[in-house]
C-alpha cells in the first residue's frame, strides 16, 4: 500500500452463517485462540465459565450481529 492508495475494506466481522452454525467455529478454535493469548501473557482459560465467555466474545468478534 502506498501513501496514495486506498486501504482495502475490512473483512471482519463476516456475515453470520445461515442457521446460526459454522463448522469452523469449534471448541478447538476457541481453545487455540485462548492458548495464543496465554502465550502472550494473558490469563489462561481456567473454568467452564471462562471458556463460555471467551467463546461468546470470539463469536461476536467474528460475526455480524443479527438484524431484526
Amino acid at each position: 500500500m502506498t501513501a496514495t492508495s486506498t486501504p482495502p475494506p475490512p473483512v471482519y466481522p463476516i456475515p453470520r452463517p445461515r442457521g446460526g452454525e459454522d463448522a469452523r467455529f469449534t471448541l478447538g478454535l476457541a481453545l487455540d485462540v485462548a492458548a495464543v493469548l496465554a502465550r502472550h501473557g494473558y490469563p489462561p482459560v481456567a473454568t467452564g465459565t471462562d471458556l463460555l465467555h471467551w467463546q461468546q466474545a470470539l463469536f461476536a468478534a467474528i460475526y455480524h450481529k443479527e438484524t431484526p
